[in-house]
């Protein structure tokens, strides 16, 4: 039923998450494309060795991304398993990350910034929607489907979701540093609000092409965003809209509770409305993000950024019943063994 393509990427993966603290394994990515379709798909094939003391990790990542449904966030297809490894079937999203787009561009402006913010918007307000923290959003996180030039951004990467209502209140310090919330690094229990904060991080950076906050020492930055100093700094916000600027500062709220929600942004004016300028800025915002956010190491020659970037996150853990096999949280195709993956797969061996 499916045809492997014959594009393997090996990952080497060493990414430390900043509330998880563990390292990841040698990791394989590799391309299928169904035969009656000809649609790509990723699989993610992980040794079950390396998933030993990372088991709630994948249980949550795969808890979450079975009950997420939305055209701007990466899709989980199916999960399969072999004697020694957990497969991971993706939907793949092959457009390349949001900061090499932006760079490659002639033309970018306010309004293109706030189209993308909408969408993201919409995604993360659909996952608060069904009680879904993301809590680690950032550039890298955001992908592009296609490398069509009205392509729509994808959210990629939920390890270190949360689902509310579980039972425990949030409080864990997790996140990545330079996109994290004030009240998260205080170590107060927190609420989907630290989403909105790192979207106005983003929105920030988007129209500017630097972060809000930065420092060499880790102790300085966390301080600058326990404060909330972050400056619209001349010239490099000029030319840049009041309105946008009352948008980032309603996001980029200190307090919780007078901070946009997603519903509040998505009413903002910069966002449905016609405030967003259609100035042309990119040459000042691509030049600080060729400055300030070097490119991923992860570059691949046929363009599979896409897919090492947001297949190397999914570095999560599952629940092991036994040492040959793999029951993941809540499938929603059913839990499908080696020999349903050979009949849908050619090309993997085990």
């Amino acid at each position: 039923m499916f045809a492997f393509v014959g594009v393997c990427v090996c990952v080497c993966v060493c990414v430390c998450f900043y509330c998880l603290g563990f390292r990841g394994a040698f990791s394989e990515v590799v391309l299928a494309e169904e035969k009656r379709t000809q649609r790509l798909v990723a699989i993610k094939c992980i040794p079950k060795k390396a998933l030993e003391g990372k088991e709630n990790n994948i249980e949550n990542e795969i808890a979450v991304l079975h009950r997420i449904k939305h055209a701007n966030i990466v899709t989980l297809e199916d999960i399969f398993e072999s004697t020694s490894h957990l497969y991971l079937v993706m939907q793949l999203v092959s457009g390349g990350e949001l900061f090499d787009r932006i760079v490659e561009k002639g033309f970018y402006t306010e309004r293109d910034a706030s189209q993308l913010i909408h969408q993201i918007l919409d995604a993360v307000k659909y996952l608060h929607d069904m009680g879904i923290v993301h809590r680690d959003l950032k550039p890298e996180n955001l992908l592009y489907y296609s490398m069509d030039e009205e392509s729509k951004i994808m959210i990629s990467d939920f390890g270190l979701s949360k689902i509310e209502g579980s039972g425990s209140v949030m409080s864990t310090a997790c996140g990545t540093p330079g996109y994290v919330a004030p009240e998260v690094l205080a170590q107060k229990p927190y609420s989907k609000a630290v989403d909105c904060w790192s979207i106005g991080v983003i929105s920030y950076i988007l129209l500017c092409g630097y972060p809000p906050f930065y420092d060499e020492n880790d102790s300085k930055l966390f301080e600058q965003i326990l404060k909330a100093e972050y400056e619209f700094d001349s010239p490099y916000w000029d030319d840049i809209s009041d309105s946008a600027k009352d948008f980032i500062c309603h996001l980029m709220e200190k307090e919780p509770l007078k901070r946009y929600t997603c519903e509040q942004a998505l009413q903002h004016p910069w966002i449905c409305g016609d405030t967003a300028l259609d100035k042309n800025i990119h040459e000042s915002v691509s030049a600080q993000i060729k400055k300030n956010f070097a490119k991923s190491k992860w570059k691949q020659a046929f363009n599979a950024t896409a897919v090492v970037r947001h297949m190397r996150k999914l570095q999560l853990g599952t629940s092991l019943e036994g040492p040959s096999q793999i029951t993941p949280t809540s499938p929603c195709h059913g839990h499908l063994n080696q020999h349903q993956l050979l009949a849908k797969y050619e090309g993997l061996t085990f």
